[in-house]
């Protein structure tokens, strides 16, 4: 590794309202380096990041690029001294196209210059082919899902030949084989001395990929090691201050009744097509499958959002129509979406308004809204999730990830479901919320619920499922109990036939 210093933060001070998110932290990244940050939400990682990239100034401390210290730092400043970020929620422009974004990190001149379309979009898609995206470079950035905003977003900062480039949760909603590619580029980048900054909560793939961890706690450094001098316990032990036993903490409880019975669901518009799988009460069903298999659109289609053109929803015993969220809700089926912040929560609003939002009806009277019951709701919320805020009239943009998280499956959990839908439940929070989140889905099922978990991460379909369904292009391609199921299998259900010859093998973070 080359040991010229691209980057170094030194004694970085920041705070908010009064509130330290930052105690003097220093940090340094070398040429050919992937330097991994971690640490719970809220530890300070974002903060750091926004002041290296300019987009918040610190109170104290410097920044230096190639040893010459940075003054009056800003994003116009931080690109033109090669510095590129990749942020965990994409900062696409929804109203440009893809190629029109991907020009935006790339493209040099002045505001009068000509633009050559053919061009543009021709860098487009050799940039979307380095990272193994298949996307089509005319269609709006709206358009995308989740895992294409973030290939998009990728292939944005390579194109900008940054030397230090940061990724924060680039895997997050990417499978194994998109996850396989990054790696290669990440490489690529390391070959050609610039420098990572790669912030994860998958530990496992830091493993994988980083030479070197700083663990952030609280707005401190926890401690700087080499990648082959930890583990994953020992990084846990470091994120949190004390031993994490079980991440995944799994219960077997005793099944129910079949609560939900789907029969040949079909929907035209999303391409989902013939359907067929039942819940039972107390049952945790994990649905995974490759980027386009058509998971989340079952979702959309089993709540109402996409209704069904043919097939049966049938619940309790009782066939249903499920034509629009409000029936799906009265009906007792809960969703919570894989874009929390499009879709799970309103970041201006404050978190008790966010966590009765699906129940408005029931906290208004004939003449006057009972603001007092909202109050105590909420507080029960914050404090069964243990959301971690000094008052329910915080707006939800003051919250970390994870809280954020919980409070948009508050809302969910305020309609007193009897099946709940979770997409991706877990993605881009740290260790010990993922913990919390997943021991609360014990619990519910242990109360009775029906829980259907759609998930990219391996481990968490393999540790929290009781049984797991595995899409392929719109359907069901088989279903495995808990005991039988492996990596190998899950991919190769999910992988089409003729692709069988591929390596199966994914990598689990």
């Amino acid at each position: 590794m080359n040991q010229r210093i691209l980057l170094k933060a030194k004694n970085i001070v920041k705070s908010y309202d009064g509130v330290r998110a930052l105690k003097g932290v220093s940090f340094e990244l070398r040429a050919g380096e992937v330097h991994a940050l971690i640490g719970e939400n809220g530890a300070g990682k974002t903060t750091l990041i926004k002041i290296i990239t300019g987009a918040v100034t610190a109170d104290e401390g410097e920044i230096e690029v190639n040893g010459a210290p940075v003054t009056e730092n800003s994003p116009r400043r931080a690109k033109d001294l090669g510095i590129a970020a990749i942020y965990q929620e994409p900062s696409l422009f929804p109203e440009l196209t893809v190629a029109e974004n991907v020009a935006m990190g790339c493209e040099q001149g002045g505001f009068w210059r000509s633009v050559d379309w053919k061009e543009r979009k021709h860098q487009a898609r050799q940039l979307l082919n380095q990272v193994g995206a298949r996307i089509d470079v005319k269609v709006d950035a709206r358009d995308l899902t989740m895992p294409e905003q973030q290939l998009t977003e990728i292939a944005r900062a390579i194109g900008a030949k940054a030397q230090v480039l940061i990724m924060d949760e680039p895997t997050a909603s990417l499978t194994a084989e998109e996850t396989e590619n990054l790696y290669r580029v990440v490489r690529g980048l390391r070959e050609r001395d610039a420098g990572v900054i790669y912030i994860s909560h998958r530990l496992e793939e830091l493993l994988v990929i980083a030479d070197r961890v700083t663990v952030l706690r609280d707005g401190e450094v926890v401690g700087t090691r080499l990648m082959t001098e930890v583990d994953r316990q020992e990084l846990i032990r470091m994120m949190v201050g004390r031993e994490l036993s079980a991440v995944f903490p799994k219960k077997k409880i005793a099944l129910g009744d079949v609560l939900l019975q789907v029969r040949g669901l079909s929907c035209r518009a999303s391409g989902v097509t013939g359907i067929n799988f039942d819940i039972r009460a107390g049952e945790i069903l994990g649905v995974a499958g490759l980027v386009g298999a058509g998971r989340t659109e079952l979702a959309r289609v089993l709540f109402g959002l996409e209704p069904a053109s043919s097939g049966e929803i049938v619940l309790s015993g009782s066939p249903v129509k499920v034509d629009s969220p409000a029936r799906a809700i009265a009906h007792g089926i809960a969703y919570l979406p894989e874009d929390r912040r499009r879709h799970g929560v309103i970041l201006d609003m404050p978190i008790k308004a966010n966590i009765t939002l699906a129940i408005l009806k029931r906290l208004a009277g004939f003449a006057s809204f009972d603001f007092q019951k909202e109050n105590e709701l909420a507080a029960e919320y914050v404090k069964r999730l243990g959301i971690k805020t000094t008052s329910v009239l915080n707006p939800v943009l003051t919250l970390s990830g994870g809280n954020q998280q919980k409070v948009a499956l508050s809302r969910w959990l305020a309609t007193k479901p009897s099946l709940l839908i979770l997409d991706e439940p877990t993605q881009g929070i740290d260790v010990g919320a993922k913990a919390e989140i997943h021991s609360l889905m014990g619990e519910l099922a242990a109360q009775g619920m029906a829980i259907l978990m759609i998930s990219s991460d391996l481990p968490e379909i393999l540790g929290m499922s009781d049984r797991i369904a595995v899409m392929r292009a719109g359907t069901i391609a088989g279903l495995l109990d808990r005991d039988e199921a492996s990596p190998q299998k899950i991919l190769a259900m999910a992988i089409e036939q003729d692709d069988q010859s591929r390596k199966l093998t994914p990598t689990i973070y």
